[in-house]
């Protein structure tokens, strides 16, 4: 094999004249080229970005794989370039178990009925919990995979550059330094004289010597300090740009937040109900029946002041519920409360809901304690 012997020496010179001055800098024995306040923040922000962006990215894969064995497959799969294997739910595998068990047993059983009614839900979770793991896998751990395999991978190898450069930088200017004071020093010790003899042209010599080292010196040195000042605006560069990482990750983390809460919205995604009674009457109102649910509620007649239509115009504070005939509720999902003029929610609570004339047959009044506020009807089951 052909080797550059000449350029195998020069690289080996160039690193152990690093290394010497490495050393010498934490030992305190050599002066070092200090980054100015600007750039030092940049990487301090560079540094903090990519330490806070592994942890959230390692966080956020035990969140969606909490299986350590499952995770090191998938990462096998990923470097092999090949699609990793679908992997069934816990809650899709639940909902199979369910309806298989409720086959067996008997599916007109009540029991048979109530698994197969929460297998349903159970299969929904399940695909819930898919759709979100896979939309978080691709938009947002992708971007933060993308900053550390590419950004941060480039940004690490043009910094190492600019600290070689810097090496080098003060290795020039220690040379340099040592080169005016060897001179200096020569200069006092033996002041010029007119050689008349062989050791009078020795010593004219031996000065022409030093000053073709003082001057190489300052030649290597402005060529040091061009390659550092170039280097330090490449990695300035790419430092700044992790500004518009900032800017850009949050589009997919909304865009996941998003879509958890839509996957998370009980009533428009899990049919049915599947605490307690087994039959049509406990399953959620369907749009077809809020109106006939609605108006087997007890109304109460309209007060004077309160207008009969246009339920923002209400003031519930001046309503008070009839004196027989209401009807309590079972709620089926927690609800948040969109203004204070609605009730929030827990699951499992039961309160006591009534309408008011010219409401909304989706909405009812709610009561709970001194609190009462309007409630949606479809997350409510009514009980006799």
């Amino acid at each position: 094999m052909d080797f550059n012997m000449k350029k195998l020496a020069s690289d080996a010179g160039i690193f152990f004249t690093r290394a010497v001055q490495f050393t010498e800098e934490k030992f305190g024995q050599a002066e070092k080229t200090e980054l100015d306040a600007h750039f030092e923040n940049l990487l301090a922000r560079a540094d903090s970005t990519k330490n806070w962006t592994e942890k959230i990215l390692r966080q956020t894969e035990v969140l969606l794989q909490p299986n350590p064995s499952a995770r090191v497959e998938e990462f096998l799969y990923e470097k092999l370039d090949r699609k990793v294997p679908s992997r069934v739910t816990n809650g899709e595998l639940l909902a199979q178990y369910m309806t298989e068990a409720a086959n067996e047993l008997g599916p007109e059983t009540p029991y048979g009925k109530t698994l197969i009614k929460v297998g349903e839900t159970e299969k929904c979770l399940g695909a819930a919990e898919r759709d979100f793991i896979h939309s978080a896998s691709i938009n947002f751990l992708t971007p933060l995979r993308n900053f550390l395999e590419g950004d941060w991978r480039t940004i690490s190898k043009e910094r190492r550059i600019l600290q070689n450069r810097r090496l080098d930088l003060d290795a020039c200017k220690a040379r340099l330094k040592k080169a005016k004071a060897a001179e200096a020093k020569a200069a006092v010790s033996s002041p010029l004289i007119i050689p008349h003899n062989a050791q009078g042209l020795a010593l004219l010599s031996l000065e022409s010597c030093w000053g073709k080292d003082d001057r190489r010196a300052e030649q290597e040195l402005r060529v040091a300090q061009t390659e550092f000042d170039r280097q330090a605006e490449v990695t300035r560069l790419l430092l700044e740009g992790i500004s518009s990482t900032h800017v850009s990750v949050p589009d997919p983390l909304e865009d996941s937040d998003t879509d958890l809460k839509k996957n998370s919205s009980f009533p428009s995604r899990f049919p049915g109900t599947f605490v307690g009674n087994t039959e049509p009457a406990s399953s959620p109102l369907s749009s077809a029946s809020l109106a006939t649910a609605a108006a087997t509620i007890p109304v109460v007649p309209t007060v004077a002041g309160i207008p009969a239509t246009g339920e923002a115009a209400i003031s519930l504070d001046d309503v008070a519920p009839p004196a027989s005939g209401t009807r309590k509720a079972r709620v089926l999902y927690d609800y948040e409360a969109a203004d204070s003029s609605e009730l929030a929610l827990l699951a499992d609570e039961l309160i006591t809901v009534y309408s008011l004339p010219g409401m909304d047959p989706d909405w009812l009044i709610g009561e709970r304690g001194n609190r009462k506020g309007k409630v949606p009807v479809t997350y409510l089951e009514l009980l006799s």
